[in-house]
């Protein structure tokens, strides 16, 4: 009884310690100015667009007749599209106002997925996809920046987190909306939900997703070039010296060492992620439905472990977190190629998905916080290229392997890029004493 006593302070205190982390954990992600809760409802918006038209587009270009190579093209003209306009765009972000260039832009993009479900030429259906690309590059560019300049260096873990959270999990919800709609539309028509019109719904409803929350970006308000948090509304007012300080490497130099492992990694991820739900329809079977479920859930796992990002940062730090994510990814990724079962499929696209949760928003802050607030926009913009570069080139790739080769042989080649790119950041960096 003695003992039990002399150990109730100290439980107590273990119990307070652990509320209290947790009341701090909670209020990272819920007391931020108002420009971030307008992003990040756009970022919403983007997350169910990419997730519906992750379902759709494919399977809708393959219910009119085109076939693996045109259809890793049609996945891959977007980020061609984002390449050739994200330079240009980012030198503009870092000069003109952002809002506008968000607004336009935001207007327009719908207009553009929704001419890719309404025609069945395949010209006019990489026009429209390279349009896409290109409106699409306003976002990418200025988002990441904007939420990085809008709050202190302490927080930008979370509101990356955040952001990721909303992008690749409550967004990754639109797949169930992108399986569903043809399902609904396949009941009230009785064509199969394979069909093309049925399909042809679920992209615009892509569309419609990233309509409906651009109109809350009039309510943006424009920061002053160059400042941080305290010039976007944060309470604290010494931000600009908080925090982890830039790299003292050139610039030139700096960005050719994020820069490459970066295009090398979404080339992996190209090859593995563009023609995955094509490829669980004709290896398995899979229905619309079906896949949009596993895209959805997966993606869920994927926001939620974002989430968890600034409790793991805490503990190893930016760099061997996001580099010991990117290298399990590798068995994972030829885990989805090469499993006889659905079910071992399914399960190693959830793992790759929690996976990509936990580097995301780490690599995000990682990145932008190497360089001087002045380049960040241009930082930005080139990621859109590399992103574009690989990508595309990985969507490509896959696309023609998958009709030349065989149906699996692209997530091999994927691997080998996904494992390359780590060790290169490794390289780079692992004793660079700006990363924390």
């Amino acid at each position: 009884m003695a003992r039990a006593t002399k150990d109730a302070p100290q439980k107590s205190a273990a119990l307070a310690a652990v509320r209290s982390g947790a009341r701090k954990w909670v209020g990272d992600f819920t007391t931020y100015p108002r420009n971030v809760y307008l992003l990040l409802l756009f970022t919403l918006g983007k997350g169910f667009q990419l997730s519906i038209g992750q379902v759709t587009t494919s399977l809708y270009a393959y219910s009119i007749g085109y076939r693996q190579d045109f259809v890793g093209i049609l996945i891959a003209v977007p980020a061609i599209g984002s390449l050739l306009a994200a330079p240009l765009v980012g030198y503009m972000a870092d000069r003109l106002p952002r809002k506008p260039l968000l607004l336009v832009t935001g207007m327009l993009n719908p207009v553009a997925l929704a001419a890719i479900g309404l025609t069945t030429n395949g010209s006019v259906m990489l026009i429209a996809a390279f349009m896409n690309g290109l409106l699409s590059s306003a976002y990418w560019v200025t988002n990441i920046p904007m939420l990085t300049e809008s709050v202190e260096p302490k927080r930008r873990v979370s509101v990356m987190s955040l952001n990721s959270f909303l992008l690749l999990g409550i967004g990754a919800l639109g797949a169930i909306v992108g399986g569903a709609v043809p399902e609904m539309v396949s009941a009230l028509t009785g064509a199969p939900a394979t069909a093309p019109i049925p399909l042809r719904w679920g992209v615009i409803a892509a569309a419609v997703a990233v309509l409906l929350p651009t109109f809350p970006l009039f309510w943006l308000t424009e920061a002053p070039r160059g400042g941080e948090a305290a010039s976007a509304g944060s309470a604290t007012s010494d931000v600009t010296t908080a925090g982890p300080q830039p790299s003292a490497r050139p610039i030139p130099l700096l960005f050719i060492l994020l820069l490459i492992p970066d295009v090398l990694y979404t080339a992996g991820e190209g090859a593995v992620v563009s023609l995955l739900p094509l490829f669980l329809e004709l290896r398995f079977d899979a229905s619309p439905a079906m896949i949009g479920a596993l895209v959805a859930g997966a993606g869920l796992l994927s926001g939620v472990t974002a989430l968890l990002a600034p409790l793991i940062v805490r503990h190893y730090g930016k760099l061997r977190v996001i580099t010991g994510a990117q290298l399990l990814s590798v068995p994972v990724a030829l885990l989805i190629g090469y499993s006889p079962l659905l079910m071992m499929t399914a399960l190693a696209e959830c793992a790759r998905n929690v996976l990509r949760g936990c580097f995301e928003p780490v690599y995000a802050t990682f990145a932008m916080e190497r360089v001087d607030a002045r380049y960040r926009s241009r930082l930005s913009g080139m990621y859109s290229v590399t992103w574009s570069l690989g990508f595309s080139g990985g969507a490509a790739m896959a696309g023609w392997l998958q009709r030349n080769v065989n149906l699996s042989i692209g997530f091999a080649v994927g691997a080998v890029l996904l494992g390359i790119a780590p060790l290169m950041l490794i390289a780079a960096f692992g004793r660079d004493p700006t990363v924390d």
